[in-house]
């Protein structure tokens, strides 16, 4: 299977010039879906930090980039929302997002907010010993102290080497809390959940928000909300484009 697709049905939320050049990389299967931005694309395209995949290979092949603690390797692993970036040379430090057109941003973050990553969980499941494990959307699997984490929940998790990705704290899906939405005409957007409402059969459940900006109302299907704080977003800086 080929590693490249056509510029021009590329995601949108890639934001490439769509007629420089005919192909650019395609994301390998992985964490995230095939919207996922490739390592290759971010570093080239995006960043400036190579010139051309010759470049990129020798970065990576260096150890020099890091994704959520562990060095990137491979050209076209996908990156995605809420992944962590860090290129310890130069002590850079990015938190993946969407902008409000639904578009992925890196946007600059201090060592310190680089050493956890929020994470939505996507099931959970009892496994032997009576322990509690998290099914995460970006396909790790971790350990729960308790049984009060829930799907669609997300968790705040450590990426520091020694207690790499032990979950630190915990942000309900629940009315009351804050959610950024993450697909649909609303991605980008952060607001507090003010109703849930259970649709009978395989639809999905409606959620009504109210914008942390401007205070106005608007709903987004339960798949589309990542919860990210309680009162407050837990992350101060969104790189939300107005």
């Amino acid at each position: 299977m080929s590693g490249h697709l056509k510029r021009m049905v590329a995601p949108a939320s890639w934001r490439l010039a769509r007629k420089e050049e005919t192909f650019v990389t395609k994301t390998r299967a992985g964490p995230h879906d095939a919207g996922a931005l490739p390592m290759a694309v971010w570093l080239r395209d995006r960043m400036g930090l190579a010139r051309n995949m010759k470049e990129v290979k020798l970065i990576l092949s260096n150890r020099a980039v890091l994704v959520n603690g562990r060095p990137c390797r491979d050209p076209r692993m996908g990156i995605g929302i809420f992944d962590i970036i860090s290129i310890p040379a130069t002590d850079q430090h990015y938190r993946v997002l969407l902008d409000k057109k639904g578009r992925i941003v890196a946007v600059p973050i201090d060592a310190e907010a680089a050493k956890t990553r929020l994470a939505r969980v996507a099931k959970k499941t009892v496994i032997t010993g009576g322990k509690v494990q998290l099914n995460l959307a970006h396909g790790a699997n971790v350990l729960a102290g308790d049984h009060s984490v829930k799907s669609k929940d997300s968790v705040v998790l450590s990426l520091e080497p020694e207690n790499r990705f032990a979950v630190v704290d915990h942000f309900p899906f629940a009315v009351g809390n804050m959610a950024m939405v993450i697909g649909g005409r609303h991605a980008g957007r952060i607001g507090r959940i003010t109703a849930i409402t259970a649709i009978p059969g395989g639809t999905p459940n409606t959620v009504a928000l109210e914008d942390a900006t401007d205070g106005t109302s608007f709903e987004t299907i339960d798949n589309y909300c990542y919860m990210v704080g309680r009162e407050t977003p837990a992350v101060s800086s969104w790189g939300i484009e107005a």
